[in-house]
């Protein structure tokens, strides 16, 4: 159930990553926030119980609520406007854990760590933000989304349902190449999206036949006024 639970993400991610971008609504990624995040928490759930006590599938649901309570709050917030601080710095509560998680699976698991160091970085980039306040992130916040969020989720969820999740630290290190590699595009990709935001006005200069000598006891308009000579 946790790789079905990584595919749901990435169809989170990549929505939530189109919203940051503006090619989706709120409203429309809200709505889907809201389903997936309140599917991701029963099966959350439904892993607990499974678990009879077993600490692994206890840390694996633990980590799966992490994702499902986002979803939900995302959702939540998009569809009510309840204001984006608390998103935010549960955002910050989320990234702290993950790095946590990416500690804790190191040894045992490398290329998990990768991915959770991964998301790490994304839930930081949220809580910059939305809590911080730096809304100047919002271009390579979805761009970095946007990029990494199917190879940081739906992929290995794949990988793992077909029994081949990559082992070692050889995947481990190939991952973290392609996911700093996805991060730098991001960049460049946010750059040239804001050169072309950036729009010159057009001016036109006034032609001398068109000025009009102001009538006696006129005062002169704008256009009128002689251009000062150049130094």
């Amino acid at each position: 159930m946790s790789f079905i639970c990584l595919i749901l993400s990435g169809v989170a991610l990549l929505i939530n990553g189109l919203a940051l971008l503006g090619r989706i609504p709120p409203r429309d990624s809200g709505t889907l926030n809201l389903l997936i995040g309140g599917l991701q928490l029963v099966l959350a759930a439904l892993i607990a119980v499974a678990a009879a006590g077993d600490s692994a599938q206890l840390l694996s649901a633990a980590g799966v609520v992490l994702f499902g309570l986002t979803y939900t709050y995302v959702g939540l917030n998009s569809l009510f406007d309840l204001g984006s601080a608390g998103v935010g710095w549960f955002c910050a509560l989320v990234a702290a854990l993950a790095v946590v998680y990416s500690a804790s699976n190191l040894a045992a698991d490398p290329f998990a760590a990768v991915l959770w160091a991964s998301w790490a970085v994304l839930w930081t980039l949220f809580f910059l933000l939305l809590a911080g306040g730096r809304s100047g992130l919002t271009a390579y916040t979805g761009w970095a989304t946007l990029l990494t969020s199917q190879i940081t989720t739906a992929v290995p969820a794949l990988l793992g349902l077909n029994g081949a999740w990559p082992a070692g630290w050889g995947s481990a290190a190939a991952a973290a190449v392609v996911i700093a590699l996805l991060l730098i595009a991001a960049r460049f990709l946010a750059q040239r999206n804001g050169r072309a935001a950036v729009v010159l006005p057009e001016t036109e200069p006034v032609r001398a036949d068109k000025v009009r000598a102001p009538a006696a006891g006129e005062l002169p308009q704008p256009d009128q006024v002689p251009a000062p000579a150049a130094v």
